[in-house]
């Protein structure tokens, strides 16, 4: 007589690759964090009502802080230097656009020294970066 009652065999999950996807996840997210850092200095944002928006990717950031410390791609420059940061950023990307970002309490002729190099540059695509009301 055959027996009618089968054993049920339980359903298994493979785990032993569950630690290879885990580790490959950790890797794709660690390397996607790392793409995506972006420069920038902590200012407080001057204000406007009319706003243009540009594309990130192809912009050529200058921070200017409120004490008059110029920085651009993280590194602090003096004139002579930012002119040449200039330079190289547009031989490389002759699209980019220059992006100025000053604190809001920076004084005029802090900025003013940004856009007299930019001027004898003869640069004509600048963007002052403001915050959105």
């Amino acid at each position: 007589m055959i027996d009618t009652r089968q054993k049920r065999r339980r359903p298994s999950i493979a785990t032993s690759s569950m630690s290879d996807i885990g580790f490959l996840l950790l890797i794709f997210i660690m390397l996607i964090a790392l793409m995506n850092q972006r420069y920038e200095e902590k200012i407080n944002y001057s204000e406007s009502t009319v706003l243009e928006r540009t594309q990130a990717d192809e912009n050529f950031e200058i921070w200017v802080q409120s004490n008059g410390i110029v920085s651009a791609e993280g590194q602090i420059l003096d004139p002579a230097a930012l002119e040449k940061a200039i330079v190289q950023a547009i031989a490389q990307n002759p699209n980019a656009r220059i992006h100025v970002i000053a604190d809001k309490d920076t004084p005029y002729k802090y900025v003013n020294g940004v856009t007299s190099i930019l001027q004898s540059l003869q640069h004509r695509v600048v963007s002052f970066v403001v915050k959105e009301k």
